[in-house]
């Protein structure tokens, strides 16, 4: 098999999701590594991996792996994808990538002195769909993009012991949820000259929700929504003067859009008919920068990602949210 050896370092679900399409694609899943042995081991049996091991530290320092898939909570990603590149390996890191900035290009810098690929795990970006709306958007259909729409709005929980509420774990919509919708607009639009945010906070603090308004270069507007209390339509809307493109729910996931006129008709429409989940393209892609000695794509740069977390610490300043690691650290 040709390509990378990839590690998986946590056991939790996002993992899981992550080494069902590694196998859906044919990847080459090596090694996973959790805290416990037992953890490991399960997981290992489960996607039949043939290295497990109990600790992050030993996974990292696999000599058959080349490339880990940092999985664990916000809080714990800067610390593990330094530890995976200290030890040679490049790193995908789940979004949002760290829990600020500063995190951000330490990651980034570490990754350019040791000559590897670092880069966020923000899959959407990679889906069939997004590059379809991409092509678009370069042949000029929508003419001068004038206004981009989206949410990403679940009901998950109230409980304050669970880790979207709990700030030590980098808990809130933002993050979690809130990185989709803002990293879109970024994608769409390119990076804001103006942020504005309000927000609801929860009982431990964390934001239940959150809502912005940016002003990007161009001119054009976005607003973006996110919410772990109720469950809203999930869509995305990109709006132009000569077309639009309203991508269907879950518009974050292989999905479907509509490319419609003013008058009303059709344009466009686009159908997404993939095998699982969708997060193979990011690793297939992740696989091509390596080969190709580049930091990113099109899709995403760790430059973009470095700034996108400015603008997550910008929101959350507003907004009045911060993290117990960040108080430590003097942040």
């Amino acid at each position: 098999m040709t390509g990378l050896r990839w590690g998986i370092l946590a056991t939790g679900g996002i993992a899981h999701s992550f080494a069902r399409d590694l196998r859906t694609a044919g990847l080459d899943l090596v090694a996973v590594g959790s805290r416990s042995q037992e953890s490991a081991d399960a997981f290992a049996s489960e996607f039949d991996i043939p290295r497990a091991h109990g600790s992050y530290e030993q996974l990292v320092a696999d000599p058959e792996v080349d490339i880990v898939y940092v999985s664990t909570p916000h809080p714990m990603h800067a610390e593990n994808a330094r530890l995976a590149l200290e030890a040679g390996k490049h790193a995908l890191v789940e979004k949002s990538f760290t829990v600020n900035r500063a995190e951000a290009e330490s990651l980034r810098d570490l990754a350019a002195e040791k000559g590897l690929l670092v880069m966020e795990a923000m899959w959407t970006r990679y889906l069939p769909h997004m590059t379809r709306i991409h092509e678009i958007l370069d042949a000029g259909t929508l003419g001068e993009i004038r206004t981009v729409f989206a949410d990403h709005t679940q009901k998950i929980t109230s409980d304050p012991s669970h880790r979207l509420n709990a700030l030590p774990l980098g808990g809130g919509a933002l993050l979690d949820l809130g990185i989709y919708p803002v990293s879109f607009a970024w994608d769409i639009l390119g990076e804001p000259t103006t942020v504005h945010a309000a927000a609801r906070l929860g009982e431990t603090g964390a934001d239940a929700e959150v809502a912005t308004l940016m002003v990007h270069g161009s001119g054009a507007l976005s607003t973006t929504v996110s919410s772990a209390r109720g469950s809203g339509p999930n869509s995305a809307h990109i709006v132009g003067t000569e077309a639009r493109i309203d991508i269907d729910r879950v518009w974050y996931t292989p999905t479907s859009f509509t490319v419609t006129a003013p008058d009303g008709s059709v344009i466009e429409r686009y159908e997404s008919h993939i095998e699982g989940r969708g997060m193979q393209y990011q690793a297939l892609a992740a696989e091509r920068f390596v080969a190709e000695g580049s930091l990113g794509g099109r899709e995403l740069t760790i430059d973009e990602s470095v700034a996108i977390m400015g603008t997550l610490d910008e929101i959350r300043r507003q907004i009045g949210v911060e993290y117990p690691s960040e108080t430590r650290a003097g942040v």
